[in-house]
């Protein structure tokens, strides 16, 4: 007995030892062959392989076709490998740009997700770059930024936007004083800057001061995004933001009020209160049955205008997906191993929780939101139609939307909106290099670019679901149930993390988080 358990002792020693290397990530190498893959390029290309590449110092050196379809590979034609290099075999395999994720708030106290358990759920689904869109402060988020461009931590690379406005103990050029003058918001501007922010995520202000902070801050070539929150839109909204200078919008606030052609104020019931999420979201669901009409002339103006400028649009379809069947959003079956219960709680509907406005939802305000979708999602597919850029931005963190899954689930909704599924794959990758002017660098599989690459086992044009770290439910030949997919790697600068490590470290800490009090899933209003 005291034989088996020393064995079993030393067999948990040898797993844990492997499962941290695993988390460590294999890399960087002096030079990295994969070997034998299919290519899904974000450029738009058809699948493409079998094809070698070689990377060297994380700069991709050579894409080589070294072969065809059912055919052998003649091994005398393939790149020869270096002393020291490394080898990944990857036959039969998919292999992808690493994702771009246009809206990623890092986490959140809130929420008590802090950023280990958020890059290892983003990286775990293929995720190499985010845009974080305001968060705890552009100190908390240059520090990570910092962290993860010098691979000291396990993280994608992060694009920092402050939330206009912000400040901290070392960012304080307003001494907190709000914004109230366009020199002040100039000045603000300079300051982020100088911080070494990428950008600024903007919710609105008065006219003088969104004017002022745009122009400064495209003058210091910098990025910009706006949700264009209620409280400014009805003076300022897409199009006046689009016009001062600003570089991509979030969400679809902005737009439908760009598009009003009856009225000029949304159609709020006199008894609405911006401060109740109940109001601010059921009403906000009834909002694109306000606008212009699809195809009208008012419509297609505006679009226009939009394109003319080379205005990138950010819907993250997922986040607000809950309004339109809140069961299917609470009940995603990977709440139960990924879901944090600090993060369960928060989704729970209260009136103090951003996102948790399930005061009173029921069947009118889910069917007015399905038609919600079916206008905004017309509009963003002809914008896309029309040239124009869509990306991919998620959101997580809020409405029951979790950290890497939520961003597979954008992907499919890009495909219910219209999106062909490599078109999907654009926006996920080459268009959100293009809107962080990131293209020469990342975004697509090219000479010169640097090793971001997502690989998994089966095709994600066939089903996007094997992109979930769950996989997608097949039977096999044999009458087997089985889970097919999860990405198998996710290489970023370079490095190759097994992608379902990271998950199985995720779900360890979710599962200390619930022993520490004992803790199990629970729905509302039902008693054991």
């Amino acid at each position: 007995m005291k034989k088996l358990q020393l064995l079993l002792f030393a067999t948990l020693i040898s797993i844990s030892g492997l499962m941290a290397q695993s988390l460590q990530g294999d890399g960087p190498h002096s030079q990295l062959i994969i070997r034998g893959v299919m290519l899904i390029n974000g450029n738009g290309a058809p699948p493409q392989g079998p094809i070698d590449i070689v990377v060297e110092n994380n700069i991709i050196k050579k894409i080589q076709v070294v072969g065809y379809d059912g055919v052998p590979i003649d091994e005398t034609k393939r790149p020869k490998l270096k002393a020291g290099g490394k080898e990944l075999d990857c036959n039969d395999m998919y292999l992808l740009p690493g994702f771009v994720d246009m809206h990623g708030h890092i986490g959140g106290t809130a929420q008590g997700a802090e950023p280990d358990y958020v890059f290892k759920l983003w990286m775990a689904h293929g995720v190499t770059t985010v845009r974080e869109p305001s968060g705890r402060g552009v100190d908390f988020t240059m520090d990570l930024k910092r962290k993860s461009a010098k691979n000291e931590i396990i993280a994608p690379r992060i694009m920092a936007y402050t939330g206009f406005g912000q400040t901290s103990k070392t960012f304080n050029p307003l001494n907190d004083i709000p914004i109230s003058t366009p020199e002040q918001a100039r000045e603000w501007v300079r300051a982020n800057a100088k911080k070494g922010a990428d950008g600024i995520k903007f919710f609105g202000a008065e006219p003088e001061i969104m004017a002022a902070a745009l122009d400064e801050n495209k003058k210091l070539g910098l990025g910009s995004a706006c949700h264009h929150a209620q409280l400014s839109v009805a003076r300022w909204n897409v199009l006046h933001s689009a016009r001062a200078g600003l570089t991509s919008m979030e969400h679809w606030y902005g737009l439908p009020e760009a598009l009003f052609d009856d009225r000029t104020v949304q159609d709020y019931p006199l008894d609405y209160n911006y401060q109740n999420e109940q109001h601010r979201f059921e009403n906000a669901g009834k909002l694109w049955s306000q606008a212009a009409a699809p195809y009208s002339d008012h419509w297609n103006a505006v679009m226009n205008e939009l394109l003319e400028l080379d205005f990138t649009l950010d819907p993250t379809f997922n986040i607000y997906e809950a309004s339109r069947d809140l069961q299917r959003a609470r009940r995603a079956e990977w709440h139960e191993d990924y879901t944090l219960p600090s993060l369960w709680e928060f989704y729970q509907p209260s009136k103090i929780s951003h996102g948790s406005y399930w005061h009173d939802w029921g069947t009118e305000q889910e069917v007015a939101w399905k038609n919600n979708y079916k206008l905004w999602m017309t509009f963003i597919n002809e914008y896309k139609n029309r040239g124009g850029r869509v990306t991919t931005g998620s959101d997580s963190g809020f409405i029951f939307q979790l950290y890497g899954f939520a961003y597979i689930r954008e992907l499919e909704l890009l495909r219910e909106a219209g999106f062909h599924p490599l078109e999907i794959i654009r926006s996920a990758t080459l268009n959100g290099a293009e809107a962080l002017g990131m293209d020469d660098k990342i975004g697509s599989v090219a000479i010169g670019k640097m090793a971001d690459f997502v690989v998994v086992e089966e095709n994600p044009l066939k089903n996007l679901k094997v992109l979930y770290g769950t996989g997608a439910i097949k039977l096999t030949e044999d009458n087997d149930v089985v889970r097919a997919g999860g990405v198998k790697y996710t290489i970023k600068d370079g490095i190759i993390y097994d992608s379902k490590a990271l998950l199985a470290d995720v779900k360890r800490q979710v599962d200390e988080a619930k022993a520490k009090n004992n803790y199990t899933i629970k729905q509302p209003g039902i008693k054991d």
